[in-house]
């Protein structure tokens, strides 16, 4: 079986507990308008456009099969191809068997406690999840998945079987505001915040401050709520400009006391597990 990769950072301290190996798949059924990963949004149709800014040849055309070819011993990482991509995408992503990532995940294995997938929206490769954590799991792995829940998860036994932890993201607790900027529905992430809490599988929740667009105060307040008595970490996280898709809205970086006011709800609340980054 296949997936659709778009990256793979050998070594993160950042995403689950100790050393992790962080395997980003393409493709995300969420449009949010402060995305800081946009190029994984969508998958690359081939239409070429990028390639002629590409100003080292890493990307070539071949004709006969109508394609984008990327060569990575090229690339030098300026992000020209993804930056002048019209559909939030990027023609460096590969598909890749299971084996393929599990063979050079063994080059880290000797440094790492375990893998996390995120994305895009990993789960919505929930076959190839099942595959990679079950070779995973061989070799002493833990595995983790960071989501942003729109995935029934109740409805993959297997799956979550085989995971170890799961970091899911709250964007904001408000419906509407939700479908508005995240151009989607929140019931099903609220429901999945329920069954992770219930199962004991919910590591952390991830909430992006956006002072300008939304209510965070009540978002920390009834996630807080969901979690207060139990050992989950609420991850505040700051948002910034920097790799975000453009947009006329007027968004700002919180400032350290606007996030401080927000932690001390989560602390009134009894989460006291709480990090602002």
């Amino acid at each position: 079986m296949n997936g659709y990769l778009n990256k793979i950072i050998p070594f993160s301290s950042v995403d689950g507990p100790g050393n992790r190996t962080a395997i980003f798949l393409q493709g995300c059924n969420f449009d949010c308008v402060y995305c800081h990963n946009p190029e994984t949004i969508n998958h690359c149709i081939n239409c070429s456009f990028c390639v002629s800014f590409c100003p080292v040849e890493a990307l070539s055309v071949n004709r006969e099969e109508r394609r984008v070819l990327f060569n990575p011993a090229l690339c030098v990482e300026c992000d020209a191809c993804t930056k002048k991509c019209h559909r939030n995408s990027t023609p460096k992503y590969k598909v890749q068997s299971a084996d393929d990532i599990m063979k050079e995940i063994e080059n880290y294995r000797p440094f790492i406690q375990g893998i996390t997938v995120s994305g895009g929206e990993c789960t919505l490769q929930a076959p190839f999840l099942i595959e990679l954590f079950t070779k995973a799991k061989e070799i002493g792995l833990t595995c983790f998945i960071d989501t942003n829940g729109s995935t029934d998860l109740r409805e993959h036994p297997e799956l979550m079987a085989l995971t170890d932890g799961i970091m899911l993201d709250i964007k904001v607790w408000d419906k509407e505001t939700h479908r508005k900027y995240i151009k989607a529905d929140n019931d099903m992430v609220l429901k999945n915040l329920d069954y992770l809490v219930d199962c004991g599988k919910l590591y952390e929740v991830r909430t992006v401050i956006v002072p300008e667009l939304f209510n965070n105060e009540e978002t920390i307040r009834e996630v807080s709520k969901k979690i207060s008595g139990h050992n989950i970490r609420y991850k505040l996280i700051k948002y910034r400009h920097l790799g975000v898709r453009k947009n006329h809205l007027n968004m700002q970086t919180p400032t350290d006391d606007d996030m401080k006011k927000l932690e001390s709800i989560a602390h009134n609340l009894g989460v006291l597990n709480t990090i602002i980054v």
